[in-house]
């Protein structure tokens, strides 16, 4: 790949996996389509900012906060209302960096699950309403991921780990979204059959080496060579809960969509952000 169309990669797998606006041309999509493999790198580039967005959102609410706190005595202590703001503020920085596409997708599984026929689910699917069973799903995955976060608070003084589990989590999300792509058939013509059709399925094992390797190397930096090991069993422990977003995809839409996509996505950086705080807090 020549430099001029590595740029070019670059900014359109960013362009559509993002808001950030580099000027991606009309045909985006479809070079994202030709090299979904490299989801994980643009993972990388979202878990870097968001890392730094939750250690800055850190310290500036440490100083307001703390601020408040020395002319109204408020019932908690700093700390804790400090680290609960910034890891709310993180999963609302990563959905809105994000553009909310996987999130809608999330919602629309949700929709899609408080009915019984495939045509109903359907429908549900691709309305413009939310209905009850489609906010509460896209509530819960979401606070799980907070609750995440918020457990990575006592290794809040390492700094490196909070890049390493952020990079990763979402490294392992952007990887999910790679198998199921890989494993999954389309419903329907749509966004979700783009890159069902075209991703190279005989390049995607690339993004399994890119995935191992940069978690591997955050966590062995982060902490230890043993636990940069165990971390890759944890990115690749969501290769189960792929083929079960397949089997409810099937189940609920006859396919995999655009919409399972994205949620496999959401549900994936859930997964991973809870284990690898948890291991971290039990080790």
């Amino acid at each position: 790949m020549s430099p001029a169309k590595a740029i070019k990669t670059f900014r359109d797998l960013l362009a559509f996996l993002t808001v950030i606006p580099v000027g991606g041309k009309e045909d985006f999509v479809f070079t994202s389509a030709e090299n979904m493999y490299l989801f994980p790198i643009i993972g990388c580039f979202i878990g870097f900012i968001t890392s730094a967005y939750f250690i800055g959102s850190n310290f500036i609410l440490q100083f307001l906060i703390g601020g408040i706190n020395n002319f109204v005595t408020l019932p908690v202590s700093v700390d804790f209302l400090v680290k609960l703001a910034s890891a709310a503020m993180t999963i609302a920085f990563l959905l809105v960096i994000t553009g909310l596409q996987h999130f809608d997708g999330l919602i629309d599984l949700g929709n899609a699950l408080g009915y019984r026929n495939e045509h109903d689910r359907k429908m549900a699917a691709h309305a413009w309403t939310v209905n009850y069973s489609g906010a509460a799903f896209a509530i819960i995955v979401e606070f799980i991921a907070f609750f995440g976060l918020f457990m990575l608070i006592p290794a809040f003084t390492n700094p490196l780990i909070i890049f390493a589990t952020l990079i990763s989590a979402e490294v392992a999300a952007k990887l999910a979204m790679v198998t199921i792509v890989w494993i999954g058939k389309p419903t329907h013509k749509g966004l979700g059959s783009i890159f069902l059709k075209k991703a190279k399925k005989n390049l995607n094992i690339i993004a399994y080496i890119i995935s191992a390797l940069v978690t591997f190397t955050l966590f062995t930096l982060a902490v230890n060579p043993m636990y940069g090991l165990l971390s890759i069993g944890i990115v690749f422990a969501n290769i189960p809960i792929v083929y079960i977003m397949k089997k409810v995809a099937e189940k609920v839409f006859g396919g995999v969509s655009g919409d399972i996509i994205g949620a496999t996505n959401e549900i994936s950086r859930t997964i991973t952000l809870v284990l690898l705080a948890g291991v971290l807090i039990i080790l």
